[in-house]
Formats: C-alpha cells, structure tokens, sequence
C-alpha cells in the first residue's frame, strides 16, 4: 500500500505524486482511491487501491535503475520483427507492462527506427507516449521540470 507524498508510477500514464487517499461512491460501489496528480499536463487520476497490483502500480526508480535506463537508452537496437504490426504489438506489450526498462527499450529502438527508414503515424504516436512515460519519471528521479526532464531525455538520446 502506498501513502500520501509517494513518487508511483502508473502504467501508460507515466509517473505522479500521491495527493490524497478518498473513499469515493462510483456506480453505487464504495471503493477507496489514490488521487495521484501527474506532473506533466497537471492532470489528477483516480487509481483504485484494490487494483493496484492488477494495475501494474510500483515505486519511481532510484539513482542505481536511473543509471541503467540511461544505459539502455544509449545502447544498440535490439532485435525486433520488420512486420511493424507485430512490431506495433511487442511494443504496446512492453509499455503497458509498466517496466521503465522496457519502455526506455522501446524509446530507444524507435528513435533508431525512425532515423534509419521512419516510422508510421502509429509508431511515432507510440515513441512519443513512451517518451512522456519516461520523462515524467525522470522529473520525479532528479526533481526537475518537465523542460529540464525532457531535455535530459533527449540528451540521452541524440549522443547515439
């Protein structure tokens, strides 16, 4: 269980603060929630606490997983189908599991994708969700602004 001033993550949606914990009446059901408010776009989401494990909810990483995000982020491709809808579905799999390793994958073998030959409406909508997802929990991991967490993503990324 998590508890108020906890930095979570919340699977594809990126990473937040929890603000408050509230039993709310949904539907006629009374349920207690996290009221998680997401630092990019300021946007609050009501997340049910007996969902959480089924959801994917975990902790912000720390500096020791920081470093090894960034690690895959200037590593080599790895390995995917040339068939872009499985392609398309291996990726949404990797970002939907909610494992900043996978999604620091995906971002990476994307951006490489898109130099080499360019990538499809659906994959560049993709890369930047994914992108989103990272940076939002970078700015929780190092405290910056969503510019300065952007920023060091993009860094990260373009000394390929």
């Amino acid at each position: 269980m998590f508890n108020i001033g906890d930095k979570i993550v919340y699977p594809m949606h990126g990473a937040g603060i929890i603000e408050a914990i509230e039993e709310k009446e949904i539907l006629g059901k009374k349920r207690k929630y996290y009221i998680m408010r997401l630092p990019l776009g300021d946007m609050k989401v009501m997340i049910p606490i007996d969902n959480t494990e089924d959801i994917g909810l975990r902790e912000i990483i720390g500096e020791k997983e920081f470093a090894m995000v960034v690690d895959i982020l200037k590593g080599e491709k790895s390995l995917m189908s040339n068939n872009w809808n499985r392609r398309y579905r291996a990726n949404m799999d990797k970002i939907k599991s909610g494992d900043i390793y996978e999604v620091a994958e995906v971002v990476r073998n994307l951006l490489l994708l898109d130099r080499d030959k360019g990538l499809s409406t659906g994959e560049r909508k993709m890369l930047n969700s994914a992108k989103q997802i990272l940076i939002s929990e970078f700015s929780l991991v190092r405290n910056l602004n969503e510019e300065q967490a952007e920023e060091l993503v993009y860094d990260m990324l373009i000394e390929k």
